[in-house]
């Protein structure tokens, strides 16, 4: 037989329903005469028994016509819903009311209750032959599952993407998953089944609930949530010892089909809590468009973010600047083939180099500067001070007087929230270059402002890449300290502040961005291992190595005596510079520089004499004065004489 008819074939499936549905058409006609006269066939007219054998065939035709444009022959009756069924009621009132009309045309009678009972006759037998094909694949899934384990699953979140999660996953049979049960935060809905699932309570509950029903993997679908609730549902998860998943946000709820493929790992950007930075499109698009823009350090993570988001809003000219080809050749390639009609300039050279920095101004004459460019890891800067000085300070310093020499209009200098009460060389050579810009801004026709953020994820040497880096190689993961926190944004936030930063600009101010709550370097080490599918203490573990040099536990955004401003944007503050002698500021900054070239050991307490809120940690300042005894046991050290010769 196998041979001849093929079971799989959607015509041989379509023929069955219809000789099925032929069957019920003849049934379903001498059943409603029948439960008219209350189960008695010998009680039925035989007037309406000829009624209905003589309109049998038109109505056997009509009907099948109907449910062939309805498509109820040609839907996927496997996953059959709720559309399929108001199809099939569809069907069922037309193919009545046809056959009521045709009875009448052909003076043919029937009892009016006839047309009742036949309506939910055929409703009920043509739901009954379509959603056996669900019926008999939930009963084949009962009883064989994939291979190995079943993984226990908690749903979060009980409304309509709740809902199409679990249906699929008790419906595929790919997926090895057993729900146990179901979190919500909505009162009415607690005690109450979903597909079968008990909603066990709100998110009080994710811990108690993952303990008594054993639960593997959590899985949160609700992509509306705000990312305050989405930060505290996943702090309470991750109180568990489950993998986490996480739907969508709600652009691609909408967009896309909800579904289990489109479920991801939780990323550390869930944990943040704070709504992404929305910009002033229009306010940027007026202070860029048509425009030239130079930006320093065009190579690195800010930098390049910078080219990337300026070069969407029409610059007349945008000219990359950095002393790094690889990174800024790369870039080149990647802005070609986005914005093919781009005027576009890849300049190599330094920032430290005053002849090429002001050639480069005077030829492209820029509009607007962005200098991104700086030495920005901390320890390394640490045990290279005078880099730190050449580079950040002198940079900047020879960067500024150039823009104010060839007429830019505005400077924007990237700053950080180390530059607030600094504990490291890196933040206070930042904290100097705020001092320039305040400088130079009170002096010149450019307007100079800067833009304070914290730690940016995914930057280069930022901690989450390597975190990622340490889990690949398997372990361990190393923290330096179990309470050190950190402010985070995403370097596309951190672009968007400065580029908002650069339209409100007026000239003098310190932008800072309102980053919500620090988050615990610890915590995101233990989430991103949780999140990577290992148990920590089992499969990886957690070394603290301790704070390293020039590194403080927390950060600050804004000193004590700056206060803060509102903008436009309800995320972006301004802070209240402070006030210092700038001559006696200027006159340092010449011995600085003087002792920078030199390569003097005692550069750092230099730069603490410039920015009093600078202090050198006891241990950091031990340690270089070990590093100093030791070149001096050498004979190769002198506070006094250089150790290299003066460069150019």
């Amino acid at each position: 037989m196998k041979q001849f008819i093929n079971w799989r074939s959607s015509r041989t499936r379509m023929l069955l329903l219809g000789i099925v549905d032929i069957f019920m058409i003849v049934v379903n006609a001498h059943l409603s005469l029948i439960m008219r006269y209350e189960g008695h066939f010998s009680w039925v007219p035989p007037e309406y028994i000829n009624s209905i054998h003589t309109y049998m065939l038109i109505n056997i035709i009509s009907t099948i016509i109907i449910f062939h444009v309805l498509n109820l022959y040609r839907s996927v009756w496997t996953f059959a819903s709720i559309h399929e069924v108001m199809l099939i009621i569809t069907g069922c009132i037309l193919s009545t009311a046809f056959q009521a009309l045709g009875m009448q045309f052909f003076v043919l009678f029937v009892p009016r209750s006839y047309y009742v009972f036949y309506f939910f006759l055929s409703v009920m037998t043509t739901c009954a032959s379509r959603f056996s094909y669900r019926a008999l694949r939930i009963m084949k899934q009962g009883f064989s599952h994939p291979k190995g384990k079943r993984l226990n699953t908690m749903v979060i979140g009980a409304g309509e993407a709740g809902n199409m999660i679990i249906q699929e996953l008790k419906s595929s049979r790919h997926l090895n998953r057993n729900v146990r049960c179901i979190i919500d935060d909505n009162p009415s809905k607690k005690g109450k089944y979903l597909q079968g699932i008990r909603i066990v309570g709100n998110r009080d509950m994710i811990v108690k609930s993952a303990k008594e029903y054993a639960i593997d993997e959590i899985i949160v679908a609700i992509p509306s949530a705000n990312p305050k609730d989405t930060k505290d549902i996943l702090r309470r998860c991750n109180q568990t010892d489950c993998r986490l998943k996480v739907l969508p946000g709600i652009y691609q709820f909408v967009t896309d089909e909800v579904s289990v493929s489109k479920l991801r790992e939780v990323s550390i950007e869930d944990l943040l809590g704070r709504d992404a930075i929305q910009v002033d499109l229009e306010s940027v698009l007026s202070h860029l468009e048509n425009k030239v823009v130079l930006i320093t350090g065009a190579g690195g993570s800010i930098g390049s973010e910078l080219c990337r988001q300026i070069a969407a809003y029409k610059p007349r000219r945008l000219i990359l600047f950095d002393i790094y080809e690889n990174g800024v050749y790369e870039l080149q390639q990647e802005l070609k083939k986005k914005f093919p009609g781009l005027s576009m300039e890849v300049l190599i050279g330094s920032v430290r180099n005053t002849k090429r920095i002001e050639s480069v101004m005077e030829l492209y004459r820029p509009d607007v500067v962005y200098h991104a460019a700086a030495h920005k890891h901390v320890p390394l800067m640490e045990d290279s001070p005078n880099e730190a000085v050449k580079n950040n300070v002198f940079g900047t310093y020879k960067t500024a007087r150039a823009a104010d020499r060839y007429g830019v209009k505005r400077f924007v200098l990237i700053s950080t929230d180390k530059a607030v009460n600094p504990t490291n060389i890196m933040g206070a050579t930042k904290r100097i270059c705020e001092m320039i810009i305040q400088t130079f801004n009170k002096y010149s026709k450019t307007e100079y402002v800067a833009v304070r953020f914290g730690n940016v994820l995914g930057s280069n040497g930022s901690v989450i890449p390597l975190f990622k880096k340490q889990i690949e190689e398997g372990g361990p993961v190393t923290v330096t300290h179990p309470d050190i926190i950190r402010y985070f944004m995403t370097i596309p936030e951190a672009v968007s502040l400065v580029l908002q930063a650069g339209a409100y600009a007026k000239g003098g101010e310190i932008f800072v961005l309102d980053m919500g709550e620090p988050v615990k370097i610890d915590d995101l080490a233990k989430n991103l291992i949780r999140l990577s599918g290992y148990t920590l203490g089992v499969d990886m573990e957690i070394v603290y190595t301790g704070l390293r040099p020039g590194e403080k536990l927390y950060e600050e955004l804004l000193i004590d005596e700056e206060g803060l401003q509102k903008t436009k944007n309800e995320l972006i503050y301004i802070g209240k510079p402070l006030e210092f002698d700038e001559v006696h500021f200027l006159s340092e900054l010449k011995k600085l520089e003087q002792a920078a070239v030199d390569e003097r050991f005692d550069v750092k307490k230099l730069v603490a004499g410039i920015v009093s809120t600078y202090h050198i940690r006891p241990e950091d300042e031990a340690r270089d004065e070990e590093i100093y005894e030791r070149f001096c046991q050498l004979g190769v050290a002198s506070h006094e004489k250089p150790i290299i010769e003066k460069e150019d």
